[in-house]
């Protein structure tokens, strides 16, 4: 059975090289477009372009989208597990959740940019050690949100971004209700399989996790890569993604391919309404 889950769109704003008043006014355009999803991600410093340009902290951003938007859900792609600690974020994500009216979406990882570590006082440790930490304190944020006073709005969704066979895949299948990956059909479908085979160790439903993965392809890695966004989704949605990703930059968005990729959701989520049913 296919997953029953309608298609969504999730466009990530890079919070780097744009003035906050560029960002606020990406997402506000995004949100007027009807994207499902906002998302920045958890860094200190550009991912690309000059190490040193604008850039803005993660959480206080969610918190600012929360109050300056209406509807679309919005999260981290992804919040580093290793900058705070977990009950502190179980609070902030609690917060944010109540500031938006219950659309946060709390999206986390183990880490990986060591400059950040370095630059703030972490410690970087090991890949391994970082992911032993996130399955450590996934439990404890879930734990706090019982004891908050106010509790959650909702079951507030976890997101866990990463393709790791061996303890990532095992950590969304023990706590994740939505599991993000980046790669082509073939290589998101396998991570699909391998997730599929930790749902079935751990006895949970491998439906209940909803998967996610980025519509941008890495360029030249195969030639049917054509860096077109609904293309892409419509060969990850046949193997059971439904939210799809990209990134658009604040301070010179081309929404000409989000355009396109709304209208590829629109038509594959009516067509799903209208398909008619069989019964034996």
């Amino acid at each position: 059975m296919g997953d029953p889950r309608p298609a969504r769109v999730g466009i990530q704003i890079p919070p780097q090289h744009a003035t906050w008043a560029q960002i606020r006014r990406t997402a506000a355009t995004l949100e007027e477009m009807g994207v499902d999803v906002l998302l920045n991600w958890d860094h200190f410093f550009p991912l690309s372009g000059d190490r040193g340009g604008l850039h803005f902290e993660c959480w206080t951003m969610l918190g600012a989208w929360a109050e300056s938007t209406e509807a679309v859900e919005i999260g981290a792609l992804v919040t580093c597990n290793s900058y705070r600690n977990p009950s502190l974020l179980a609070d902030m994500a609690r917060t944010v959740d109540h500031m938006s009216g219950g659309r946060l979406i709390l999206g986390l990882g183990s880490g990986w940019k060591q400059l950040d570590y370095d630059e703030y006082g972490y410690d970087f440790g090991t890949a391994g050690g970082r992911l032993d930490a996130l399955a450590r304190d996934l439990p404890v944020i879930r734990d706090r949100w019982t004891r908050l006073n106010p509790a959650p709005t909702r079951d507030i969704p976890i997101l866990i971004g990463g393709g790791g066979e061996k303890k990532t895949l095992r950590i969304v299948a023990e706590h994740a209700d939505i599991w993000h990956g980046f790669g082509d059909r073939a290589e998101i479908e396998h991570k699909h399989r391998v997730l599929d085979e930790w749902c079935a160790r751990r006895g949970r439903n491998p439906l209940e996790i909803e998967r996610s993965a980025g519509v941008a392809f890495v360029p030249g890695r195969n030639p049917d890569q054509s860096g077109d966004y609904a293309s892409n989704a419509q060969q990850l949605h046949d193997i059971g993604t439904r939210l799809f990703t990209a990134s658009v930059a604040a301070a010179d968005p081309d929404l000409a391919r989000v355009r396109d990729l709304l209208q590829w959701r629109d038509e594959v989520n009516a067509a799903r309404v209208s398909r008619p049913s069989h019964t034996a």
